[in-house]
C-alpha cells in the first residue's frame, strides 16, 4: 500500500523525476540532471522508480545523482499512473516535477519565483488548440465541422479549455494536487462522452494521455495553467532542430521564438520544406514575422520526430559514467564561476 508523502517534507524545494519500463529512461533523467546541476548543486532531486531502476542506480553507482530514491508501484508505472497521483510524490514544502526529456539551459531561480504564488499548476496554454488530444492529421477538421469540442465543454460544465503541458508540474498544495488529479481521473473514465482520442494512434507513442483531463479538472476546479510561451521568460520550448542553435553539450542554447502565435505554432510539421514554405508565407504580412532569439530555463524533446539529439547527447553523458569519465566538471566550472566574481 503506497503511502502518501503529506506531513513529512525533506526541504522547501526540490526537483521530482521518474523513471520505469525501459532502462534508457533512466539515461535520460540522469542526463537531465546532470544538466540541471551546471545550474543548481543546491536544491535536492528525488527520483521514483521501479525496483529495476533503483537496482539500475545501485549497478551503476547513480546514488549521488539523487537525494532520495523511491519506489514506484507497478500500477503507477505509466505516464497516466504518475501524473494522475502526483499527490503521492511531494517530497518538498514546493515540488517541481520535471519530464525526463529535459535539458536545462540556465539558472532556475527566477522560475521558482515564478511559481510560488502557485498552489498546484503545470505549464499551458490559456486556450487549447484543436489539435489538443485530438486526431493530428486531416481528421481534426469532421471535429471542427461538428463543433465536437464545444461539445465536449457543454457536456461537462466548463466555460473554456485550456492547454496543458505537463512536462514541468508544480505543486505546494497537497490537498489540491490531490482534488485536481482524483478528478482528472473521472474525466479520463468519461473518453467515451468527449471527443478526445487515445494517445496511442499516434506513431511512436505507447502510452495514453494525461494532459486533456488534467486540463479538463483543472478547468472544472478554475485553476490556471503557468503560461507556457513567455518569450524569453519562457518555462520550456520545444526543441526544433531548424529553430533551435546549440553546442554539442547543450551548454548554449538559443531558440528562435515568432512572437506571432499561429507563425510559431508552425514549428510542429515534420517537413523542414513545409515549416519554411509556410513561414516564408505567413511572415510576410508586417508583424508576423517578428521573432526573437530565446534561451528558456528549459528545452523540452516533446516532439517525436525532434527526439534524435537528445538521445545522442543522452547516450554520450551515460557512455561517459559507463567508461568511469569524471562528469562533475560543470560543477566545478560553477564554483569557478563564483570564486572569479566574488574576487572581481
Amino acid at each position: 500500500m503506497l503511502t502518501p508523502v503529506k506531513n513529512k517534507k525533506l526541504g522547501n524545494e526540490g526537483y521530482i523525476y521518474v523513471s520505469y519500463g525501459h532502462p534508457k529512461y533512466l539515461q535520460h533523467a540522469v542526463a537531465s540532471v546532470t544538466t540541471l546541476r551546471r545550474y543548481d548543486t543546491e536544491r535536492p532531486v528525488a527520483i521514483v522508480c521501479t525496483k529495476k531502476h533503483q537496482q539500475l542506480i545501485k549497478k551503476h553507482n547513480l546514488s549521488d545523482f539523487f537525494d532520495l530514491v523511491f519506489d514506484l508501484p507497478e500500477e503507477h508505472a505509466s505516464i497516466v499512473g504518475f501524473k494522475h497521483n502526483f499527490y503521492n510524490y511531494l517530497f518538498f514544502e514546493n515540488n517541481l516535477f520535471l519530464d525526463s526529456d529535459i535539458i536545462w539551459c540556465k539558472n532556475p531561480d527566477p522560475l521558482w519565483e515564478a511559481f510560488r504564488p502557485f498552489d498546484f499548476t503545470v505549464t499551458g496554454t490559456l486556450v487549447s488548440d484543436n489539435f489538443f488530444g485530438a486526431p493530428k492529421s486531416i481528421g481534426v477538421v469532421k471535429d471542427i465541422l461538428l463543433r465536437r469540442r464545444t461539445r465536449t465543454l457543454k457536456r461537462f460544465g466548463l466555460s473554456y479549455l485550456s492547454r496543458a503541458q505537463t512536462g514541468i508540474m508544480y505543486s505546494s498544495d497537497y490537498a489540491l494536487t490531490k482534488k485536481t488529479c482524483e478528478l482528472a481521473k473521472e474525466m479520463l473514465k468519461r473518453k467515451s462522452e468527449t471527443h478526445f482520442q487515445s494517445r496511442k494512434k499516434e506513431k511512436g507513442r505507447t502510452e495514453e494521455s494525461c494532459e486533456w483531463s488534467l486540463a479538463m479538472a483543472m478547468s472544472k476546479l478554475n485553476i490556471p495553467v503557468y503560461p507556457w510561451f513567455q518569450g524569453l521568460n519562457s518555462p520550456q520550448l520545444d526543441y526544433i532542430e531548424m529553430l533551435t542553435d546549440h553546442d554539442k553539450e547543450f551548454e548554449y542554447v538559443n531558440c528562435k521564438y515568432y512572437s506571432h502565435r499561429f507563425v510559431y505554432s508552425l514549428r510542429g510539421l515534420k517537413s523542414d520544406f513545409l515549416k519554411k514554405l509556410l513561414i516564408g508565407v505567413f511572415t510576410l504580412y508586417p508583424g508576423n514575422g517578428d521573432y526573437m532569439m530565446v534561451t528558456p530555463f528549459c528545452l523540452h524533446f516533446g516532439w517525436y520526430h525532434e527526439k534524435k539529439a537528445f538521445l545522442d547527447f543522452s547516450d554520450k553523458i551515460w557512455n561517459r559514467l559507463e567508461s568511469g569519465l569524471d562528469t562533475s566538471h560543470y560543477e566545478n566550472r560553477i564554483q569557478e564561476a563564483d570564486s572569479s566574481a566574488t574576487e572581481a
